[in-house]
């Protein structure tokens, strides 16, 4: 079976050609990594698979399904969930509020039985604060619980954003440089909890990131790319040794 695979996908904006013809498969159970300098095409990329974009060319696959087409509020329920570089949490919102709002892809009641409050409403939502608790107590966010995000620190919201995307129970996790903003002891911690979400949780991760010492920590593979083409394309190792990787970023 297919998990997740990328074929030949393209996309224009006006003139600019910002992904030129990449392709790449990533198996079930790895931490698969795009890497670039700044402009390589790297989160447009991540943007077609969380469907915010329709290619121009190309298709993607997921689980042996053609998902070019699927809209963007469908991808959550197919079980791919995404954070961003830029961090997007309801500011004025709890942390367990925000994380609550992730178990609406799980939402199996109606209107009139959620406004009689039924017996299987209730049961629905023991069962999505049960999810979202575990979730807490994996990413030791216990004291944060009932904290506003608006108080919170940079390095917290990031590990919140992280939460929130695990509270969608996904097959397949986008980290959009997931160590942005952070310092190098946060990034150590996010290196840890990236090796826990693929060991204890099962879950596959397709990475964008910069740092390269994060990359060589928990990556099993890694594309590199460059004004939207694909340089190389194998373990951390021999993309680092790569001329064309060198001259990108090295320039010459």
């Amino acid at each position: 079976m297919t998990f997740f695979q990328a074929d030949n996908i393209s996309i224009n904006f006006g003139g600019i050609r910002a992904v030129d013809g990449v392709s790449f498969q990533v198996t079930k159970g790895e931490v698969f990594t795009v890497i670039g300098p700044n402009g390589a095409g790297k989160t447009t990329i991540f943007n077609l698979v969380s469907r915010f974009y329709d290619p121009t060319e190309g298709r993607l696959v997921f689980e042996d399904n053609d998902i070019t087409k699927v809209p963007s509020y469908r991808i959550a329920a197919l079980g791919i969930a995404r954070t961003f570089q830029n961090i997007e949490l309801f500011e004025h919102a709890t942390l367990l509020q925000n994380l609550l709002l992730a178990r609406h892809a799980h939402k199996r009641s109606n209107f009139f039985s959620e406004l009689l409050f039924l017996p299987s409403v209730r049961r629905l939502e023991v069962e999505h604060r049960e999810a979202v608790e575990k979730v807490i107590d994996f990413l030791d966010l216990q004291q944060y619980r009932d904290s506003f995000i608006v108080n919170l620190p940079y390095g917290v919201r990031k590990v919140t954003e992280l939460a929130r995307a695990l509270c969608t129970d996904p097959k397949l996790l986008l980290l959009d440089e997931p160590s942005s903003g952070l310092n190098v002891e946060e990034t150590d911690d996010m290196a840890f909890w990236i090796q826990d979400i693929k060991n204890l949780l099962g879950i596959t991760v397709l990475m964008v990131e910069h740092d390269m010492k994060l990359v060589s920590a928990v990556s099993d593979r890694v594309l590199a790319l460059n004004y939207g083409r694909p340089l190389a394309m194998g373990t951390v190792q021999e993309v680092q040794a790569h001329p064309e990787v060198i001259r990108a970023y090295l320039g010459g």
